[in-house]
């Protein structure tokens, strides 16, 4: 959860610069559920995966049925998050994206569809309820020193 919140403020502050919609080539994908997002969040840290690997880990872990599981790589494969190859007789899925493009088109979704554009509630999380590492703080505080050094420059 530590490293997703940094990467996801990381992101946040990216789309804030400016940056989101300038150098990175992002495209608008479907909305994606839970069960689909884990499974997502699975490959992309453990790619090129197969479906056998992806429906033991989720059985294990969620109790989830490999058919189950397929069903929800194949919709996420015709959504377009994921890709996939054959290498023998076995198909080997990956993200379509590299996971940094893929944790920012969700935090935009996020910040665009339930925050209304604004990440102000998503500030007031951080300073209310939020329990930040030291390093998690840290970041933070980097992170806005870089911003308003950005916005005094630009």
């Amino acid at each position: 959860m530590s490293q997703l919140f940094a990467k996801l403020l990381t992101t946040i502050v990216v789309k804030i610069n400016g940056a989101f919609e300038g150098g990175i080539n992002m495209r608008r994908l479907p909305n994606i559920g839970r069960v689909e997002l884990e499974i997502l969040q699975f490959i992309a840290d453990h790619n090129p995966v197969t479906v056998r690997e992806v429906a033991e880990h989720f059985a294990r872990v969620k109790g989830y049925a490999r058919t189950t599981v397929l069903t929800m790589m194949e919709r996420l494969r015709r959504k377009g998050y994921l890709t996939r190859r054959k290498v023998g007789n076995t198909y080997l899925y990956s993200p379509s994206q590299p996971k940094a493009v893929l944790l920012q088109t969700f935090v935009h979704d996020f910040v665009q569809r339930v925050l209304g554009g604004s990440i102000s509630p998503f500030i007031v999380y951080l300073s209310q309820e939020a329990e930040l590492s030291e390093d998690e703080l840290q970041e933070l505080q980097r992170l806005v020193k870089e911003l308003d050094t950005r916005r005094r420059e630009g």
